[in-house]
């Protein structure tokens, strides 16, 4: 598998020093990740539209669950994850992604 092993101590600094801004470049580089599996998340400029961001997250949730859990049904879960819970939300899929890398 080709994914990238962060630091969750490191990642949570550059989420408090960047005020949130670290999140948009973690997505963008793990969707490109994500996608590289076999994961079909669309255009991370998705982020910055408004309602679509939504469905933005919730195709990055279902892209990791497939590609990363191997378990598709836990889409909701971690859309709601990432969606409702910002930096431990990041932090909890880095963790996943850490185990498997």
């Amino acid at each position: 598998m080709k994914v990238t092993k962060r630091n969750l101590w490191h990642m949570g600094l550059f989420l408090l020093l960047t005020l949130g801004i670290y999140a948009i470049y973690w997505l963008v580089v793990t969707k490109i990740e994500l996608n590289r599996l076999g994961a079909k998340i669309p255009t991370a400029w998705l982020i910055i539209i408004p309602f679509a961001n939504i469905y933005f997250f919730y195709k990055f949730a279902e892209g990791f669950s497939a590609t990363v859990l191997k378990n598709k049904s836990q889409a909701v879960a971690y859309f709601l994850l990432l969606l409702l819970l910002f930096p431990i939300g990041e932090l909890v899929y880095q963790h996943q992604i850490n185990q498997v890398a």
